[in-house]
């Protein structure tokens, strides 16, 4: 069951539903004079799942709603901390109601802390990590990577991983679960593998300049004659070889490939 939200929460459950989740989702009662921003229909988050409207602001909207619980494995909600608590839905009201329920939580900045209760979208959450910092160009901005990162793989995957490790734990031990998902966190994680780099000394502070980050001649992008552009990923030696014979260089004087100006 999952509480209508937007962004990474409803796009886990989606994830779960392709897996083969049977996904409820509790929408709010749609009001004829505010149609919404984006018709059912195509809302590529909902894929796969069934609603039915609640209006959770009543108190026997609530009861229905904790009746349902029995009959779920999982329950996610992706609301700033405190909403669903003062709702009468909070981890410990749902889990009375069924103590195998798998309670799935997403926010941007975790449940407490400074932040908690501030607004942020998938680019703040890049910025306050310093993940946006480490992408695009040395000489411009650092520019958003759409809202994949942040709201897509710092949150709602692990999301989703959490509740499919806590399903493991509830057939292991019949103790229900609360997995909190923070985009924040999420980021930081992902982000582990170039801290390990930056404190090895195999890593720059400088934009445009490591393997990965489009300071490699072998692995970036580049303008073609008409205009488009070609992506280039030939980071082993025998493919950076067999790049250069198909663009007739094999047999240029060139640096390393290792070096950023191959």
């Amino acid at each position: 069951m999952e509480l209508g939200a937007i962004g990474p929460a409803p796009f886990a459950g989606a994830l779960l539903a392709d897996l083969g989740a049977d996904v409820v989702r509790i929408d709010r009662i749609p009001r004829a004079d505010t149609p919404p921003d984006l018709p059912s229909r195509f809302d590529f988050y909902n894929r796969n799942k069934r609603s039915i409207a609640l209006d959770l602001k009543q108190p026997s909207a609530v009861r229905t709603l904790l009746q349902l619980l029995p009959r779920a494995n999982a329950f996610v909600e992706g609301f700033r901390p405190g909403v669903v608590e003062r709702l009468g839905l909070g981890p410990q009201v749902c889990l009375q109601a069924n103590p195998r329920l798998i309670y799935g939580r997403m926010t941007g900045w975790g449940q407490d802390g400074p932040l908690a209760q501030e607004a942020g979208h998938d680019i703040n959450y890049l910025a306050i990590s310093g993940a946006l910092y480490c992408i695009g160009g040395a000489d411009r901005p650092p520019p958003p990577p759409l809202n994949l990162v942040a709201d897509l793989g710092g949150g709602a995957l692990y999301l989703a991983v959490g509740i499919l490790s806590a399903a493991f734990e509830v057939q292991s031990s019949g103790r229900g679960q609360v997995i909190d998902a923070a985009m924040l966190d999420g980021v930081t994680n992902l982000m582990s593998a170039f801290q390990a780099f930056s404190q090895l000394g195999s890593w720059s502070a400088e934009r445009n300049s490591n393997v990965v980050d489009g300071g490699a001649p072998y692995y970036g992008t580049y303008e073609t004659r008409d205009g488009k552009f070609v992506a280039v990923g030939a980071m082993e030696p025998q493919f950076y070889d067999a790049l250069l014979r198909a663009l007739g260089l094999a047999n240029e004087s060139l640096s390393s490939k290792n070096e950023r100006n191959a």
